[in-house]
């Protein structure tokens, strides 16, 4: 229970910050036939039980593929893209009609003892995409296969308005009447961007971006991406990258990959701090900055735990505040979680490291590193030749990063006057 309720707590800016907001999710065919659909349907009804206004789009291409072996149809592409001729197009809009229909049919569950108890939620679709067709390109003719001309935004919206979750299926109509086959990554994309969406958020089969050695890529701006795409080659995590990528360049905020198959992904990226998947944005999630008054509050639950354990000097608010301005701080989705302080001593060449902080669950990540950079970046600007820094706890940390042992009687008078020798630091000194 505790768990339950310290969770609840660290998501409540979340559920705040995502209210009336509209999140585009797009969910692809795999993912619609995974066991995990009736959690992820689940969770789409607690979104829009929060006031997140919600445009679900979905993908077809396995029950599509289904459908063509029944009837003994051999599926054809080019450049990774269906070849959608007039037999295959029949299979499409069998497939893609049955989908959208047990998909209305999952939102519209009212089950007591469940998640979707007292939800009452209506689900609106229809003729809101316009599509042109692809054409002939390199000599091969796409025959129904088209791409998005139009989103109907003010249709949408106006739906959004009433509370209804928008469906959204891959096909798309033309002026004259026709019928195209779309890929649901370019309708979600094109939905984002056009609706000007808060959020795009995009499940595949990984967690999110995984990198040459198994990791998960956490965050990404876009103008990284195209280096991952060339990386990765012809895949479905390459699609669902260039979308995300897409989106953002289109103006959208926030695009997010997340698994279909993790259970509670959706959420874990939503409502955490460090989230579950990829993040693609324009903005940086977290940034190294000089510390501003507003800062002061989160500094003091960062140094105040290792002030208890006398690893820092005690710090009041009334002297945080008095010397903020030497403080670099690094922020993460608004939080402090790390931070370091310069100070120049007087009378000479030399300045002090101080209050060298990070948040324990961040600990792992490089950021003490980019933090000393800082502040001896800061440092030389001032013309410093010299940096001190005094500590009981971490000396081989810092004599691993250039710092060599010193006394004090090599610290400048104005701060050797001041040395406690009843806390007994050990004094290091690295030449800039």
């Amino acid at each position: 229970m505790p768990e339950y309720v310290n969770w609840l707590r660290h998501a409540s800016p979340y559920i705040n910050a995502h209210r009336d907001c509209t999140f585009v999710v797009m969910l692809p065919g795999d993912g619609v036939e995974h066991p995990n659909f009736g959690n992820i349907v689940h969770d789409l009804v607690l979104l829009h039980s929060l006031g997140v206004r919600l445009v679900l789009v979905h993908g077809s291409r396995p029950q599509i593929e289904t459908r063509l072996a029944a009837r003994g149809l051999t599926p054809h592409y080019h450049h990774g893209m269906r070849i959608t001729d007039a037999a295959t197009l029949e299979c499409v809009i069998d497939a893609v009609g049955q989908l959208r229909i047990a998909i209305e049919a999952r939102l519209s569950m009212d089950m007591a003892s469940s998640p979707m108890q007292g939800s009452r939620l209506r689900v609106a679709s229809g003729n809101l995409v316009t599509a042109r067709p692809i054409g002939v390109l390199e000599g091969v003719d796409y025959h129904h296969t088209g791409e998005v001309r139009r989103v109907d935004r003010k249709g949408i919206n106006r739906l959004l308005d009433e509370r209804s979750i928008v469906l959204l299926s891959p096909l798309g109509y033309s002026p004259t009447g026709e019928i195209f086959n779309l890929a649901c990554e370019d309708v979600a994309t094109r939905a984002a961007i056009d609706l000007g969406a808060d959020k795009l958020l995009l499940f595949g089969a990984d967690l999110g971006l995984i990198d040459e050695n198994g990791r998960l890529v956490r965050e990404l701006r876009p103008q990284q991406v195209p280096a991952h795409l060339q990386r990765l080659g012809s895949n479905y995590q390459a699609e669902l990258l260039d979308a995300a990528a897409e989106a953002c360049r289109g103006g959208v905020a926030r695009s997010h990959i997340v698994s279909y198959v993790e259970n509670g992904a959706l959420l874990t990226e939503l409502f955490t701090r460090d989230g579950g998947g990829t993040l693609v944005a324009q903005e940086q999630f977290e940034v190294v900055r000089e510390a501003a008054i507003e800062d002061v509050g989160g500094l003091l639950d960062l140094i105040s735990p290792l002030e208890e354990q006398g690893i820092l000097v005690r710090r009041s608010r009334e002297v945080l505040e008095r010397e903020i301005e030497q403080f670099s701080v690094v922020e993460r989705e608004g939080m402090i979680i790390a931070c370091a302080a310069l100070y120049q001593i007087a009378d000479s060449d030399a300045g002090e490291l101080a209050c060298l902080a990070v948040n324990p669950e961040y600990r792992h990540g490089g950021r003490g590193d980019e933090l000393l950079e800082r502040i001896e970046t800061r440092a030389r600007a001032q013309g410093l030749k010299t940096l001190f820094v005094l500590t009981t706890r971490t000396a081989h940390w810092f004599r691993e990063r250039g710092f060599v042992p010193s006394s004090v009687e090599r610290l400048p008078s104005a701060r050797a006057s001041l040395y406690n020798y009843q806390r007994n630091s050990k004094i290091f000194e690295k030449t800039l």
